[in-house]
C-alpha cells in the first residue's frame, strides 16, 4: 500500500497518479503494464514513484482498493449479491453489476477483464482471494443439493470470471445482448454442474 509520502500529497496529485494507474492497467495486463508509462502519464519523476510506492504490485493494490470503493459507491453502497441467492442467481447479479459499473467507469471493467487473463502469480493470488466468496456460495449450494458435489469450485469461478468480463467487452457494450449471453451461459453451466431436480 502507499507510503506516507503519497498519503501526504495533495488530492489533485494523488488523483493524477491514480488516474495514470487506471489508464495503464485498463490497457495492459498487470504482467505487461509499465511503471515508466504510469509515471509518464502522471507527470512525475520515476524516483518520486518509489517514494510513494514500493513497486508495481503496491500501486496495483492501492488502485484496486480505490476502484472497489468507487464501484461500491457506483452501485449505491448496496451489497451487489443477495446472500441467499443460488450461485446461478449470483452470477446474474454480478453480470448486472458489471453492466452498471461499466456504464459509469468502463475502464474499471477493462481492468477486471485483463485481470482474469493474467497468469502472473501475483494476480492469481488476488483472484483466488477474491473468489473465496463465490467458492463459499458454490460449496453452500452443494450442501443444499443444488450443485453436484464433485464439481471443482475454483474451475467454475475461473470460467465465470473470464466469461463475465470478456463477454461484456465483446458484446460491444450492448446491454440486451450481454445479458442474453450471460443467461445462455448460466443455462449451459447448469446442465453441466447442477443437480437434476426432476
Amino acid at each position: 500500500m502507499p507510503k506516507d509520502t503519497f498519503i501526504n500529497l495533495s488530492e489533485e496529485k494523488k488523483k493524477r497518479i491514480f488516474d495514470a494507474a487506471v489508464q495503464e492497467f485498463s490497457m495492459r495486463r498487470f504482467s505487461d503494464a509499465s511503471i515508466n508509462q504510469i509515471v509518464k502519464n502522471a507527470g512525475i519523476p520515476k524516483g518520486s514513484f518509489y517514494q510513494y510506492f514500493a513497486d508495481k504490485e503496491d500501486i496495483y493494490l492501492y488502485m484496486i482498493e480505490k476502484v472497489s470503493k468507487d464501484m461500491h459507491e457506483a452501485l449505491g453502497n448496496q451489497e451487489v449479491f443477495d446472500p441467499n441467492a443460488s450461485f446461478f442467481e449470483t452470477v446474474m447479479q454480478r453480470a448486472e453489476g458489471t453492466l452498471k459499473v461499466g456504464k459509469i467507469r468502463p475502464e474499471y471493467t477493462k481492468i477486471g477483464a485483463l485481470t482474469v487473463i493474467d497468469n502472473s502469480d501475483f494476480i492469481q493470488q488476488l483472484l483466488k482471494a477474491s473468489g473465496q466468496k463465490h467458492t463459499k456460495i458454490i460449496e453452500r449450494d452443494k450442501q443444499r443439493g443444488l450443485i453436484k458435489p464433485e464439481i471443482d469450485s475454483e474451475v467454475v469461478i475461473k470460467m465465470i470470471d473470464i466469461f463475465i468480463f470478456n463477454e461484456y467487452l465483446y458484446s460491444g457494450f450492448d446491454e440486451t445482448r450481454y445479458l442474453k449471453k450471460v443467461e445462455s451461459a448460466i443455462q449451459i453451466l447448469k446442465q453441466g454442474i447442477a443437480v437434476n431436480q426432476d
